[in-house]
């Protein structure tokens, strides 16, 4: 339900952190602004470790992510590219945390999901996090693993995790996962402390 802009109101850089801000006001025929960034065309990879330490908004109707999509994404489209969700969380449902993958074989409502409760997602930083390599995605919250995709089968419609990534943050408002909105919550921000990435080197 949100718009996003590049006003800094909704995306900063202030004392060293990242802010992605959501605001109940009007603007482009929506009700909320709020932000969202990518690497997209600026930086991508195949396999390694993400490392994503942040704190998160609340209330009913926020919906902060912090995921990847493939970087054909632009020519095969979703969900052909892949999506892995580092981390999703649903404003109205506290503390649990969501990890999940969305693949041709499954999609939307997807089956490839796990989550684990972080009593303190909204209060404190934490780090979100995924491993990734040629068989397998790791999901975790303070190196605390919490879910394993590692599909039975290995094809374009259950793998298509053997190409190059780029990574995305935002905080979305309403939308199916993030339900119906409680306007009273607003502003409402995503703190990010790092993203960062780790590959082996030979």
């Amino acid at each position: 339900m949100q718009y996003y802009t590049d006003f800094p109101a909704n995306v900063k850089v202030e004392n060293g952190h990242l802010l992605i801000t959501a605001k109940y006001e009007n603007y482009g025929g929506s009700e909320y602004t709020s932000g969202r960034i990518k690497t997209e065309g600026k930086f991508s990879f195949q396999y390694g470790r993400v490392d994503i330490r942040t704190k998160l908004p609340g209330g009913e109707g926020i919906w902060p992510a912090n995921w990847m999509l493939g970087d054909n994404f632009s020519t095969i489209g979703w969900p052909a590219c892949g999506e892995i969700d580092i981390m999703e969380y649903r404003g109205a449902s506290p503390t649990i945390i969501h990890g999940a993958i969305h693949t041709p074989s499954s999609y939307g409502g997807t089956v490839n999901t796990g989550t684990t409760i972080v009593p303190t997602a909204e209060t404190e930083f934490h780090i979100y996090s995924i491993v990734w390599d040629e068989t397998t995605i790791r999901f975790m919250v303070d190196d605390e693993e919490y879910y394993v995709y590692e599909p039975s089968e290995y094809n374009a419609d259950t793998w298509p995790f053997d190409a190059p990534f780029f990574i995305l943050l935002n905080v979305a408002v309403g939308g199916s996962f993030g339900g119906p909105v409680n306007n009273s919550i607003f502003p409402q921000s995503m703190e990010v402390d790092y993203v960062r990435v780790y590959q082996h080197v030979e």
